[in-house]
C-alpha cells in the first residue's frame, strides 16, 4: 500500500471490542483461536489450531506469510489488510494487527486481532491503520492466562493505574494497583474462565494510582480464550473509562431525589433539612443550611443582596453529616449562627455569589464565632478540607446561605460539582421561598382565627362552659364554624354556634362579619327568634349589596347566604332556656342523671335564603344540666342531621362520664371527627348553675309616688343582708329614679327585683312598652336627670322587653364577688 493509502485508511476508526483475536507461535502456527474468530471466519477451535495462519489466507496472501512472519520478528510486530477464506470457501477482507506477545517462559508468541471490514470505503488503502489500532487508542487491552497474570496489555492500559506494558507481565492486578477492588475484578475474568460466556459492559467504581484522589468508573468487557483443544487458555479484557459519564448519571440521580424529597411539606425548617439530607453523602460529608431570621419568621427579606450596612442574622436550619451526631458542624440545629464580618459566607450572602475553595487552610479557624471547649475549632480539628457555599436565592431574594464540606472523601470540590450544587439549591430555594410564604400567610391567617374566635370565654357565674373547635382547612387551619358565648343583662348568659358554608380564610372572613352582627343584636336584649330574623334580614341585604344571588351556589361558597345559626338564652334565676335555630341541628341536654336528649327545636331557614318566620322553644333546666351546642360537622355521616343513626352516635359519645367538662368535650370530639375532618366542627358545651334563693329578692310595688320611699328603705335593707353597705348609697338613688320613671310613664303592675351575682343588679319591671331614653338636660331645666344619674352612677344600664311589658335595668360592680 502506498503511503497516501495508508493516510486514508488512517482516517478511519477501529473498533477493538469488535475485534477478533488469535495466537500465534513463532513460525505462525495457530495456537490460540477465540469464539471471535469462530464467528468471524467459522472455524471452530479443533479445526484452526495447529494449522498454519498460510491456510486461512486466499492464495495470493497465504504467499506473503513467510515475508511478514519476518518482519514482525524484526520490527515487532505488522498491521494491514489481509484477505481470509472462511470455512464456506468465501473471501473475507478483515483489517490485521500482529503484536508481540511474550509469555512468561520468555517464548515469542503473537497476537492477531482481526477485524472485517464490511465494504468500508478506503481501507484497501492503508496497511498502517491497523498499526495506530492499539497505540492510539483510548481503549486498554490486556490478556491475563489462566491464574490471572498478564501476558500482554498495550500502552493504552497504562493510563488506568499499573505502570508499562513491561511492567506487568507475570503479575496480578492486585501486584500493580494496591489500592483497587482486584478481588471484584478478578471475579469475574474467573466467571469467564468457568462459564465462557464473555461478560460486557461491567462497571468498576473506585481509585486507581492514576487518580488517588478522584472516584473513578471503568467499564469493562471480558473474553475467554481457548487452546486447539477448547481448554481456556485466559482472558482477554478492555478497559474504558465511563468517569465522566458515571458522574453525570450520579448529578441527575441527585437532583431527582431532590425533586422528590425536597419541598414535601411548607414547613420552612423542614425544607432546609430535607435540602441538607439529599446532598449527603451523594455530593458532600457535611452539609449546613443557614436562614435569615426573618425567613424564618416568614417575613420578606429585602430584594437583591445585602448591603454592607444590612444586618445579617442567621439561624441553623439544618444540617446533614455522614457523621453521627455531626460533630464537626459545631452549631446545633435551631442555634444562631454568628459568622464575622468579611467570612465566606458573609461574603456569598451580601454578593450572591457562589464560592468554592479546593483546599482549606487546615490551621484556619472555623468561620463560625461559636467556640468548642474554650478554644476557636480549627478545620483540622473538624477534619474538613474542602468547601463550597451557595446563597439561597428564589424570585430575586437572598434567604440564606448553604454550606457543603469534604471530610471523608479526599478528592477537592471541582467546578463541575459547584455547578451541581447550585443548581440543587436553587430547586430547594424555590420550595423555601414557598415555605416561607406560606408561613406569612398561615400567620396572618392565624392572627385572624385569633380575632374571630374567643380567646378565651368570658367570666360568667350562669354555666360551666367548654368548646373544642376542629376545621377541616389544615393549612389554615381555619373554617366557617364559629361558637361564642355573650353575658346578657340580668345574670343571663347567651350561646352562639353557627356555620359559614365552605372552608379556609374566605369562609373564616364572612363568620367573622356574622358573629359581630349577633353581638350586635344579642346587646338589644332581643329574643333568640327575633336576633335570628334581625340577622337574616342583614344576610340577604348584603348578598344584595354585593350582587349575590341567594340561591347561587357560588354565593353560598363563599357568602354568608346560606348560613346556619342556632342562639340560645339561659337564665340562671328561674333556669328559663329559650332558644332558635335557623338551618341548624337542635341542641342536645344531658340530664344530671347522665341522660342525653334532643331539644324539639322548629327548624327556621338558613340565613338569607328566606322562608317562614323563626320560632322560638323554651324549657326549664335543672341545675347540672349540660346544653350541647355543634355544627353539623359533628355528625360522621354528613349534613343530615336528622339522620337517626347519627343522633344515636353523639348521644352515646354524650351520655360516657367524663372526669371533668373540657374532658368531656374533648372525649366527644375524638369519638365522632377524624384528625382530618371533611368539613369543620364546632361543639360548645355548658353545665348549668341555679342563683341560690339568698342571691335574688324581689318585691311587688304599688304604683303610687308614696311608695319610692318604702322601695329605697327595702332594698337598703336587702344590701345589708348581703353585707353590701358600700352600695347602699347609689343603690338608693338608682332604685328611687327607675321606681319613679315606671310609676310616672308606666302602667300596670311594677316590681322590683336586686340580684347579688359577679355584680349588684336592680331591675324595674312595669307594664309598658314604650323604651325611657337618655337626655342631656340644660342648666335651667328641672327635670330629666334621672337617667343620666343612674348613667354615671352605675356600671352598665339598659332596657330589655319581656312579653309582659319591659325590663330596666342597671349594674353596679362588686369589689369582692361571691364565689
Amino acid at each position: 500500500m502506498g503511503t497516501h493509502e495508508e493516510q486514508g485508511v488512517a482516517r478511519q476508526g477501529f473498533d477493538v471490542a469488535d475485534a477478533a483475536p488469535l495466537l500465534l507461535d513463532a513460525q505462525g502456527l495457530v495456537t490460540g483461536w477465540t469464539r471471535d474468530a469462530h464467528r468471524l471466519l467459522a472455524y471452530a477451535a479443533s479445526d484452526a489450531v495447529g494449522r498454519n495462519v498460510a491456510e486461512l489466507l486466499d492464495a495470493e496472501d497465504a504467499g506473503r506469510v513467510p515475508e511478514l512472519m519476518e518482519r514482525c520478528h524484526r520490527e515487532g510486530g505488522w498491521a494491514g489488510l489481509l484477505t481470509a477464506l472462511h470455512k464456506d470457501g468465501s473471501l473475507v477482507r478483515v483489517m490485521v494487527r500482529i503484536m508481540s506477545a511474550l509469555d512468561t517462559q520468555g517464548s515469542s508468541r503473537w497476537l492477531v486481532l482481526l477485524s472485517e471490514l464490511a465494504d468500508a470505503p478506503g481501507w484497501d488503502m492503508s496497511r498502517a491503520v491497523l498499526e495506530q489500532m492499539v497505540a492510539r487508542s483510548p481503549v486498554g487491552i490486556a490478556i491475563v492466562d489462566t491464574d490471572l497474570r498478564f501476558v500482554w496489555s498495550n500502552a493504552a492500559l497504562a493510563q488506568f493505574g499499573g505502570g508499562p506494558p513491561t511492567l506487568r507481565l507475570g503479575l496480578r492486578l492486585a501486584d500493580i494497583q494496591p489500592g483497587l477492588d482486584a478481588e471484584s475484578i478478578e471475579a469475574q475474568m474467573r466467571r469467564v474462565l468457568a462459564t465462557g460466556e464473555p461478560i460486557v459492559g461491567y462497571e468498576h467504581i473506585g481509585h486507581v494510582r492514576s487518580a488517588p484522589l478522584r472516584e473513578t468508573a471503568h467499564m469493562m468487557s471480558f473474553t475467554r480464550l481457548d487452546d486447539g483443544q477448547g481448554h481456556p487458555m485466559g482472558v482477554y479484557y478492555t478497559v474504558e473509562d465511563i468517569t465522566d459519564r458515571h458522574r453525570a448519571r450520579q448529578r441527575l440521580a441527585l437532583l431527582d431525589r431532590a425533586g422528590q424529597r425536597i419541598g414535601r411539606t411548607l414547613d420552612i425548617t423542614r425544607t432546609a433539612q430535607e435540602l441538607a439530607d439529599v446532598a449527603v453523602p451523594g455530593l458532600a460529608d457535611l452539609v449546613t443550611v443557614d436562614l435569615l431570621e426573618s425567613v424564618l419568621r416568614g417575613g420578606e427579606p429585602p430584594a437583591g443582596p445585602l448591603g454592607d450596612a444590612d444586618p445579617v442574622s442567621l439561624r441553623r436550619a439544618g444540617q446533614r453529616s455522614v457523621t453521627e451526631r455531626a460533630p464537626e458542624a459545631v452549631v446545633d440545629i435551631g442555634a444562631e449562627v454568628a459568622y464575622p464580618a468579611g467570612s465566606p459566607p458573609i461574603r456569598c450572602l451580601r454578593t450572591a455569589e457562589s464560592w468554592r475553595a479546593e483546599r482549606l487552610d487546615p490551621l484556619g479557624e472555623a468561620w463560625s464565632e461559636h467556640a468548642r471547649g474554650g478554644q476557636a475549632a480549627i478545620f483540622l480539628e473538624l477534619g474538613l478540607h474542602s468547601v463550597m457555599i451557595v446563597p439561597i436565592r428564589a424570585r430575586g431574594v437572598t434567604l440564606g446561605v448553604t454550606t457543603f464540606f469534604r471530610r471523608h472523601r479526599q478528592e477537592p470540590f471541582e467546578q463541575d460539582d459547584l455547578n451541581l450544587a447550585e443548581d440543587l439549591v436553587s430547586r430547594a430555594a424555590v420550595c423555601v421561598d414557598n415555605a416561607r410564604r406560606y408561613t406569612r400567610e398561615r400567620d396572618a391567617a392565624l392572627v385572624l382565627q385569633r380575632s374571630l374566635l374567643p380567646h378565651r370565654l368570658p367570666e360568667q357565674n350562669a354555666l360551666e362552659v367548654s368548646a373544642c373547635y376542629r376545621p377541616a382547612d389544615e393549612l389554615t387551619g381555619l373554617g366557617g364554624d364559629w361558637y361564642d358565648i355573650i353575658p346578657l343583662s340580668g345574670a343571663r348568659v347567651a350561646l352562639v354556634v353557627g356555620e359559614v358554608p365552605g372552608h379556609g380564610i374566605d369562609a373564616a372572613a364572612a363568620m367573622g362579619r356574622l358573629r359581630t352582627a349577633v353581638r350586635t343584636l344579642a346587646a338589644l336584649d332581643l329574643p333568640p327568634e327575633e336576633v335570628l330574623a334581625h340577622l337574616d334580614d342583614l344576610v340577604a341585604q348584603l348578598a344584595r349589596e354585593e350582587g349575590v344571588e341567594a340561591a347561587g351556589e357560588e354565593a353560598a361558597m363563599t357568602q354568608s347566604v346560606g348560613s346556619g345559626c342556632v342562639y340560645v338564652v339561659y337564665d340562671p334565676v328561674d333556669g328559663q332556656c329559650t332558644m332558635a335555630a335557623a338551618g341548624h341541628p337542635a341542641p342536645a341536654v344531658v340530664l344530671p342523671d347522665g341522660t342525653a336528649t334532643f331539644v324539639d327545636l322548629p327548624q327556621g331557614p338558613p340565613l338569607g335564603a328566606g322562608g317562614p318566620p323563626f320560632e322560638s322553644t323554651e324549657l326549664v333546666l335543672a341545675a347540672g344540666s349540660t346544653l350541647a351546642l355543634h355544627t353539623d360537622g359533628l355528625l360522621a355521616q354528613g349534613y343530615d342531621w336528622a339522620v337517626g343513626t347519627d343522633r344515636d352516635r353523639l348521644r352515646q359519645a354524650l351520655e360516657r362520664r367524663a372526669a371533668s367538662l373540657d374532658l368531656h368535650c374533648r372525649t366527644v370530639i375524638d369519638a365522632l371527627v377524624p384528625d382530618r375532618p371533611h368539613d369543620d366542627v364546632a361543639l360548645l358545651m355548658a353545665r348549668t348553675r341555679l342563683l341560690g334563693a339568698e342571691q335574688v329578692a324581689d318585691w311587688d310595688l304599688p304604683a303610687d309616688p308614696a311608695g319610692v320611699a318604702d322601695a329605697r328603705k327595702t332594698a337598703a335593707r336587702q344590701l345589708a343582708e348581703w353585707g353590701l353597705e358600700e352600695l347602699v348609697f347609689t343603690t338608693e338613688l338608682v332604685v328611687s329614679e327607675l321606681v319613679t320613671n315606671a310609676i310616672r310613664y308606666a302602667a300596670g303592675p311594677i316590681r322590683l327585683r336586686l340580684i347579688r351575682e359577679r355584680a349588684l343588679i336592680c331591675e324595674v319591671f312595669d307594664g309598658g312598652a314604650t323604651a325611657p331614653h337618655l337626655r342631656h338636660p340644660r342648666t335651667t331645666d328641672e327635670g330629666g336627670r334621672g337617667l343620666l344619674l343612674v348613667s354615671q352612677l352605675t356600671q352598665r344600664w339598659g332596657t330589655r322587653f319581656v312579653p309582659e311589658g319591659k325590663i330596666i335595668w342597671a349594674e353596679q360592680p362588686l369589689t369582692d364577688p361571691p364565689s
